[in-house]
């Protein structure tokens, strides 16, 4: 499914859910964890926010397991955000 950046980042937030799941392995849990962290170190915007989660998950070069659903172990989705953030810096 292409879709523009533009369009993508405009999405309803159920849609934009479904995308990333669809794309990244990502369910709802890790989606609102991962959305919740950007806006508690600042980033209010919604627009900024869905940039920077799309970044996030395609800097993990996420593949998930054999149904296709990613996994983080324990502290390890946290580990990773804090890894990122570091790292764009």
């Amino acid at each position: 499914m292409e879709k523009t950046h533009h369009v993508l980042l405009q999405m309803p937030d159920l849609t934009f859910v479904r995308f990333c799941e669809e794309e990244y392995g990502i369910n709802r849990g890790i989606y609102n964890t991962v959305d919740e962290w950007f806006y508690d170190q600042g980033e209010k915007g919604i627009v900024k926010r869905r940039k920077l989660i799309l970044e996030f998950f395609k800097s993990l070069g996420l593949k998930g397991d054999e149904n296709g659903k990613v996994k983080f172990g324990s502290k390890g989705l946290k580990g990773r955000l804090n890894h990122f953030l570091l790292n764009r810096k």
